[in-house]
């Protein structure tokens, strides 16, 4: 069964910091990709970053975010990270791991989602 936990969430003044983790099983780390999206409330769900588990390569869209985030994965750990920089109150939002056996930077198809997790940017 696959499975991601998400983990890392909080409260964070602006300006601050926050790296985001997600714990995978279930699955073969190599064979998936596995990104990170966010749906703030009342928004559609979007991505934040994705990341090859076969090459470690990775993918940003355009979104608010780019630029202030990295994501990275550990592989014997089965382990992918977001780090988040100069976070802003616009980034408040309910931030979910997600993976898919296909190659597709698309993560609004991917198969397997976690829970996710809440990120409040607040002072």
């Amino acid at each position: 069964e696959v499975q991601l936990v998400e983990s890392g969430g909080g409260l964070v003044q602006p300006g601050g910091s926050l790296t985001l983790s997600c714990a995978a099983s279930g699955f073969a780390f190599p064979g998936y990709t596995i990104g990170w999206a966010r749906q703030a409330p009342g928004e559609e769900r979007e991505g934040v970053g994705c990341i090859s588990g076969k090459d470690g390569s990775t993918y940003y869209p355009e979104s608010s975010l780019k630029g202030r985030v990295t994501i990275s994965s550990d592989n014997a750990k089965k382990m992918v990270y977001l780090q988040m920089n100069d976070l802003k109150p616009g980034d408040t939002a309910v931030y979910y791991c997600a993976a898919d056996p296909s190659l597709s930077w698309y993560i609004a198809d991917y198969d397997y989602w976690g829970q996710g997790i809440q990120v409040t940017v607040s002072s």
